[in-house]
């Protein structure tokens, strides 16, 4: 099942949410102008799970400062692709409900929670952990709150048939974080031996659901 649209009007241009599209493009093309150094990047930049726990870094940077660096780094395109195509999907949507500066922030502290809620899983990971999963997972948490109802369209492949059908977004993201937590449980036996972080997107999905209601309450004007 993969969605790549909704049918979810929005009444202001989103200014943010295409230019976290574009910065995170942009600085995955400067990761590939320095491919030989990709590893010694990811290291210095992205989220090390024991190093946020007890601040005992090698890093260039504060261990609380590369959990920013590294939600605007990818692992490849695929990975690149599917964070912003996600974000470019439910990502509006929450900007036209926030505001600006709001949503910059309400992305920023999904992406801290899922990268704190990564870090305490696996507490002994020296494994760095990079992209933008954790912050969007807070966006489809918010999405799922605010608009269950909303269609998503989505495709859903049948053996060598793909079918569009356009689902209820309750239905979409639901399915998704069923599909995160399963995976989260049977990864447990292999912390520390990198893939994907699982609870991070669980950590930042509940963040997000919990939070937006409060940033709802305290919006008196978009800025």
């Amino acid at each position: 099942m993969f969605p790549f649209k909704d049918d979810n009007p929005t009444e202001h241009f989103p200014f943010v949410t295409i230019s976290l599209i574009a910065v995170n493009a942009v600085i995955f093309l400067l990761q590939i102008t320095h491919s030989s150094e990709a590893g010694k990047i990811a290291f210095s930049y992205g989220a090390i799970p024991h190093f946020l726990l007890t601040f005992d870094t090698v890093q260039p940077i504060h261990p609380v400062l590369t959990v920013v660096t590294s939600m605007f780094m990818h692992g490849g395109l695929l990975h690149l692709v599917t964070n912003m195509l996600y974000l470019w999907i439910f990502g509006n949507n929450i900007e036209d409900k926030l505001g600006f500066s709001r949503f910059i922030l309400f992305y920023l502290l999904c992406g801290f929670a899922a990268a704190y809620g990564h870090a305490i899983t696996n507490h002994v990971s020296m494994v760095p952990m990079i992209g933008a999963s954790g912050a969007v997972s807070g966006i489809l948490g918010a999405y799922l709150l605010l608009f269950p109802h909303a269609r998503v369209h989505t495709l859903i492949f049948l053996g060598f048939f793909v079918q569009v059908v356009r689902l209820p977004a309750a239905f979409v993201i639901g399915f998704w974080i069923v599909i995160q937590f399963i995976n989260g449980m049977l990864s447990k036996g292999s912390a520390g031996q990198g893939g994907i972080a699982w609870f991070a997107h669980i950590g930042g999905f509940i963040f997000g659901l919990l939070i937006i209601k409060f940033f709802l309450k305290t919006r008196k004007r978009r800025f």
